[in-house]
């Protein structure tokens, strides 16, 4: 049957069904209420894009390695790992409208159980005893540290230019993608050529939904999002909606000022926050966010086409519309 006739979790589900058995395991820990904290968060994930990401490159050349199932729960358990780290670094209470760690322990407690559950990724990744693989693993976990400093010394900056965004939001979300992408495309036996493909592909995938993120940080409500809406611009961070709507902003329009209060800390008004979102969303910025994604999509496009396999093109096709078309 064509790929594209069955939802693409529907087609991944015995496998990410194996891949939530081995997540459940690796996150235990020997402490019962923190580990039903754990469980919590582990089995209160997304879609599991990443891991579908990796063992449908796996699967692209027609052989499949059962080991990419452990790598696979590895790079969900490093995705949940640095997720864990940022609710510490922002003292988020909420991820996803559950509540975070941070609102039952301390920050040390905190930071440990997310080095806990990196450690636990690593040997999940180690399993097939592949080290092109172990090598991808840990280039991947130091591209993520780097968006996270560059996060928190850059992010605030109203003067960032597109190529520090695009760098930061590299690291931040792209990079686990990439590295997905590329995992699997090894174990599956690609050649030199596929692999850089996939992972291109991979990178495209995870910019356009880091940017669509940061659009519906700004469009939802906070409802929908599980936070206030506006939530990055209230952290202080610049994303690109923001980049644009001061863009075309004249120099001494108020908002320019009001934004800088903002981003420093001086303005935490909810009412004047949610004044200036409003008209974020009016202005346009929005758009142009999206139409940015949309030109990494279409990179990501060009590129799945030369992926062997037909049905695995219409799976990563899918994931493709996943990342710009959705609310949440």
């Amino acid at each position: 049957m064509n790929a594209s006739t069955r939802d693409v979790f529907t087609i991944m589900k015995p496998d990410l069904e194996r891949v939530e058995d081995v997540l459940v395991t690796a996150a235990s820990i020997d402490y019962p209420i923190v580990n039903t904290m754990l469980h919590a968060i582990v089995s209160g994930g997304g879609k599991r894009l990443r891991p579908v990401l990796l063992l449908l490159a796996a699967k692209a050349f027609g052989t499949f390695n059962e080991r990419a199932v452990d790598v696979a729960a590895g790079v969900e358990l490093l995705h949940t790992a640095s997720l864990v780290h940022d609710d510490s670094i922002d003292k988020a209470a909420l991820r996803r409208g559950n509540p975070t760690l941070n609102t039952e322990l301390s920050t040390g407690a905190v930071i440990l159980i997310g080095d806990y559950l990196f450690a636990q990724s690593a040997i999940l990744a180690a399993r097939p005893e592949n080290p092109r693989v172990m090598v991808i693993f840990a280039t991947t976990l130091a591209e993520i540290c780097d968006g996270q400093i560059r996060e928190t010394l850059e992010a605030h900056r109203l003067d960032q230019s597109m190529a520090e965004y695009e760098v930061r939001i590299f690291g931040k979300t792209a990079a686990l993608f990439a590295g997905a992408a590329e995992m699997g495309a090894v174990l599956g036996g690609g050649s030199d050529e596929q692999v850089a493909n996939l992972r291109q592909i991979g990178t495209d995938l995870g910019m356009a939904f880091q940017v669509i993120d940061d659009v519906l940080d700004l469009r939802e409500s906070s409802e929908t999002i599980g936070k206030p809406a506006g939530n990055d611009l209230r952290q202080g961070v610049v994303t690109v909606p923001v980049m644009s709507f001061i863009a075309n902003l004249p120099a001494d329009a108020p908002q320019r000022a009001l934004i800088e209060r903002i981003v420093a800390g001086d303005e935490t008004n909810d009412q004047t926050i949610d004044a200036l979102v409003q008209e974020i969303r009016n202005s346009g910025a929005l758009v142009e966010a999206e139409r940015i994604a949309q030109g990494y999509v279409a990179s990501a496009r060009a590129r799945v086409e030369l992926v062997p396999d037909e049905d695995t093109r219409d799976s990563l096709n899918q994931l493709l519309d996943l990342a710009t078309i959705r609310s949440v």
